[in-house]
């Protein structure tokens, strides 16, 4: 669900989306009433921008962890597939981590025939079990017509494609309830500082300033990810993503040490660490746009995808619900996204039809008109996108062009980076509870991931 961009380009671009907010946006991300008729897949009218086969009668799978309105307009892809194949495609909804969800179904002998797997890591473990099958020749020439050449990396093991990365996100923004804001005298802060002054004002106005859902751990990742990329800068990310420093690296007491500075004030934090342990992430969005201006909480962070949530509320992105860019902690505002990329696990025609269409412009079209997405399409036109919201966050992933890099938890092994109750996850949700033990933090980082990644 992660990656980053160019820093400096996207801070300057990602300027102008709390620019765009300020002005209003018109339609909601995640409405569906955008403009679904005047474009096609790269601006070409209504004409097809990929070829599919005949595939009448054939049955697929295709499993994903998606839910609510997130797998209904995956399943509006899906349906379009059908349409013009004849095939039959069902979705199997998935639990995290999916690695393990998907060896009980490979164990089982009923694997699907197409996994949307949304980390680095569980592609490369996927490849390195032998479940994944390489990408076929019609896939991959859609890859290399419509992605930058660090999408299609992103997606390969030792060379060989696996990957076809449908669905990016940036997680590098901050949304707030603007009545609060108004209500507060606040301002949209552009350093870490100013952050947490914000908050202190939103606060003194009866308002909890931050939400945070801390029941799903990688929400606590991407606090981390974000103040430690503006903090330490990208060389040191690359190196602790990696694991070729140790988390007991100096760097990560800094990032700990800053992030502490929200997490140890619990009046500053909707219900506390105990409530935000117990806040999911959709709930931690909606509290933040429902309650008029008296919400649980003024500010939420997360990324584009936030849109489909605020569209569950009544709040109207660019009106009610606002956004600016994660504030600055060192020189310059971070960027970090991820993504999801669908693999086959069948050498299928099926499968390898389905990892065609999902590369293409045309199915990316369906889903962004729906709002709450972003594709890594470069050949997708921006006018498909629902609101200028999020036109602007479209244009600043695929500006960054190859200097993207992924986000660092979902780089780790799935053990270490992406598993509920363990790793990375739970460590951050026991700092959460607990700030003040950045020395034993560090620690336990240290040596869950020298395991993960000896593994």
């Amino acid at each position: 669900m992660r990656t980053t961009l160019g820093i400096s380009r996207a801070a300057m671009v990602f300027t102008a989306i709390g620019a765009l907010a300020l002005t209003g946006c018109g339609d909601d991300g995640g409405s569906g009433k955008g403009k679904p008729d005047k474009s096609s897949g790269g601006g070409k009218g209504s004409s097809s921008s990929v070829v599919l086969p005949k595939l009448d009668g054939e049955k697929i799978s295709v499993a994903a962890v998606w839910t609510g309105p997130e797998q209904a307009n995956f399943v509006k892809v899906l349906k379009e597939f059908e349409k013009r194949t004849g095939a039959t495609v069902t979705f199997v909804p998935a639990q995290d981590p999916i690695v393990n969800f998907l060896g009980t179904k490979i164990a089982g002998g009923q694997p699907p025939d197409v996994a949307m797997i949304p980390q680095v890591g569980a592609i490369q473990q996927a490849a390195q079990k032998k479940w994944a099958k390489p990408v076929g020749a019609d896939a991959k020439a859609q890859l290399n017509k419509n992605y930058s050449k660090v999408w299609q990396d992103l997606g390969a093991v030792d060379g060989t494609q696996y990957g076809v990365y449908f669905k990016a996100a940036n997680k590098s923004l901050i949304w707030y309830n603007a009545k609060a804001f108004e209500n507060a005298g606040a301002n949209e802060p552009k350093t870490w500082k100013d952050f947490l002054a914000t908050a202190e004002t939103v606060s003194a106005s009866g308002v909890t300033p931050v939400s945070v859902g801390g029941a799903d751990g990688w929400t606590l990742t991407d606090w981390f990810e974000n103040i430690y990329l503006s903090q330490a800068g990208p060389e040191k990310y690359d190196q602790l993503a990696q694991h070729k420093i140790k988390w007991t690296d100096p760097s990560v007491k800094d990032a700990l040490t800053t992030l502490a500075e929200l997490f140890g004030k619990p009046s500053l934090i909707a219900g506390g660490a105990d409530g935000a342990l117990q806040t999911e992430f959709p709930a931690s969005v909606t509290q933040t746009f429902t309650g008029g201006d008296q919400p649980k909480g003024a500010m939420v962070f997360e990324g584009d995808f936030v849109g489909i949530n605020i569209a569950q509320t009544k709040a109207k992105i660019g009106t009610d619900a606002k956004v600016f860019p994660f504030p600055a902690v060192g020189a310059e505002s971070p960027v970090v996204t991820g993504g999801d990329a669908a693999v086959a696990l069948k050498d299928s025609k099926g499968a390898q039809a389905l990892l065609t269409w999902l590369a293409s412009t045309d199915a990316a079209k369906i889903w962004a008109e729906q709002g709450g997405f972003i594709s890594p399409n470069k050949a997708l036109d921006a006018a498909a996108y629902p609101n200028e919201v999020q036109r602007t966050m479209a244009k600043a992933l695929i500006a960054a062009g190859d200097a993207v890099r992924f986000d660092m938890s979902d780089q780790a092994p799935q053990s270490f980076g992406g598993t509920p109750g363990k790793g990375e996850w739970k460590t951050l949700q026991d700092f959460l509870k607990n700030p003040k033990d950045i020395a034993g933090t560090q620690a336990k980082l240290e040596s869950d991931a020298a395991k993960a990644y000896k593994s």
